[in-house]
């Protein structure tokens, strides 16, 4: 019996008021139905994941890649004709499948998990997935007989004033025998004043052939909230941040005001790390024990090694190693690996650039393109020219070299091992190990210049 997940993400989400498909609008830097297909492979509870996309589904498949397979529905015509293109892809009809929207991203692993184990155990053909909320208006209510077994699910404008006080509503998750479900779905029709075909409408049809219909009640409400704005999406963020925070801080890290820290569902932070204000670390960035983050401070897709302090500054695809500081101001991006015991400081970028060990650049440098060895130091104003506005070219520094204040390192260019950069020099040759390298005009001071000009400045007026 093979087990599978539809996700339904086809829908251009107007509300949104975005060119992006809704399901790939970003929460926290990462598209809402990422997190939907990682926690359904996480609580393997489908052997096969099936997306339906519509609506730029390049995007969507841009995403997700070869990961799912995808159904296409060409017309947008209704919940239930979205899984009603899935048939050709379900080859197990005595199998079962999940079904759930592509704009619920907080539906986590257990709540997957323990639904579809209810399911299974209790030998429902049909399970819709409900909760209870404060405000149902605008949702499905969830009708139940005596026994309180379900009975049907009525739409909230066709509710009367009584079913109107049921709080407990459908999250439009269902879990579903295979074969009925596709025998149901071809019973539905479009008659509504939407003209669409209604995946609700299965329920009275698998209850009218008594088939054994049951509920899983998810306690948690906003696990099931759907992104239909960007006033939800700030909702959904910030329950996100909540639960993401308290298990980082059970865990051992430490957040001063955690309110204002952003960390991203994929994110992995040691123990003894302590996270200042105003910080936002996303995708799948690792933070070793003992570091200190913000305030004030980006990181992305990127790596802080142990006791490594950034403060102020932005990191980007990038790895800083051990016991290194960066900023305040810094900014480091695509491919900066920063060694061990280095400075990093004000104003100072670095792009696709490596350096070792007890290597300083303490303000206003650029080091771009550049492999960089042990024990160098860049002074104020240093700077690796590595594009001549056609293309780009790398610089290599050697071990022990001294870079003077405002040197211009043209590339291509190599800089040996024990070398000193004269301040103010722009080099566009090769510095063999052990040389002095200046490359700078001779001073020359003209005396009496200025009172002169200030002289014939006056017998000009």
């Amino acid at each position: 019996m093979r087990k599978y997940a539809i996700i339904l993400a086809a829908g251009k989400g107007t509300r949104m008021k975005t060119e992006l498909p809704k399901c790939a609008y970003p929460l926290l830097k990462k598209p809402m139905i990422a997190y939907i297909i990682e926690n359904i492979q996480l609580s393997h509870v489908a052997d096969e994941i099936i997306v339906v996309v519509g609506h730029k589904r390049e995007v969507i498949q841009e995403i997700l890649g070869d990961q799912v397979r995808y159904a296409l529905q060409t017309e947008q015509l209704g919940t239930g004709h979205a899984v009603m293109v899935c048939e050709s892809l379900i080859q197990d009809l005595d199998g079962h499948t999940m079904i759930l929207p592509g704009d619920m991203p907080l539906v986590d692993t257990k709540t997957i998990e323990h639904a579809f184990l209810e399911h299974i155990t209790q030998q429902h053909d049909l399970t819709v997935l409900t909760t209870k909320i404060e405000d149902p208006t605008g949702y499905g209510r969830i009708i139940r007989n005596e026994q309180g077994v379900l009975e049907s699910i009525i739409e909230h404008h066709e509710a009367t004033p009584i079913q109107k006080e049921v709080n407990e509503v459908n999250t439009g998750v269902y879990i579903v025998n295979n074969r009925l479900l596709f025998e149901a779905l071809k019973k539905i029709d479009n008659n509504n004043s939407k003209k669409e075909y209604y995946l609700t409408d299965i329920i009275a049809i698998l209850k009218h052939q008594q088939q054994k219909l049951g509920t899983y009640f998810v306690k948690e409400s906003f696990k099931t909230m759907g992104v239909n704005d960007l006033y939800t999406l700030s909702i959904a963020e910030a329950k996100l941040r909540h639960v993401i925070n308290k298990q980082l801080m059970i865990s051992g890290v430490a957040m001063i005001n955690p309110d204002t820290i952003t960390i991203g569902q994929n994110v992995i932070i040691e123990e003894n790390v302590v996270i200042h204000p105003n910080t936002y670390i996303t995708g799948n960035s690792i933070i070793k024990k003992g570091a200190q983050i913000g305030p004030n401070t980006e990181i992305h897709e990127s790596i802080i090694g142990e006791r490594v302090v950034c403060r102020h500054s932005i990191v980007m695809n990038s790895v800083v190693h051990e016991d290194s500081t960066v900023g305040p101001f810094a900014h480091l991006r695509e491919g900066a690996n920063i060694g061990a015991h280095n400075r990093i400081g004000n104003y100072v970028e670095v792009k696709k650039s490596s350096t070792g060990a007890n290597t300083k650049a303490s303000h206003l440098a650029y080091i771009g393109d550049a492999t960089v060895g042990h024990n160098v130091n860049f002074g104020c104003g240093s700077i690796t020219v590595n594009y001549d506005g056609v293309n780009k070219y790398q610089t290599m520094i050697g071990n022990d070299v001294f870079i003077g204040c405002n040197a211009n390192l043209i590339a291509p260019i190599v800089i040996g091992d024990n070398s000193f950069i004269a301040a103010g020099s722009t080099l566009n040759k090769n510095v063999p190990n052990d040389a002095l390298a200046i490359a700078r005009a001779y001073q020359v001071n003209k005396e009496n210049y200025v009172r002169n000009l200030n002289g014939k400045k006056k017998d000009n007026k």
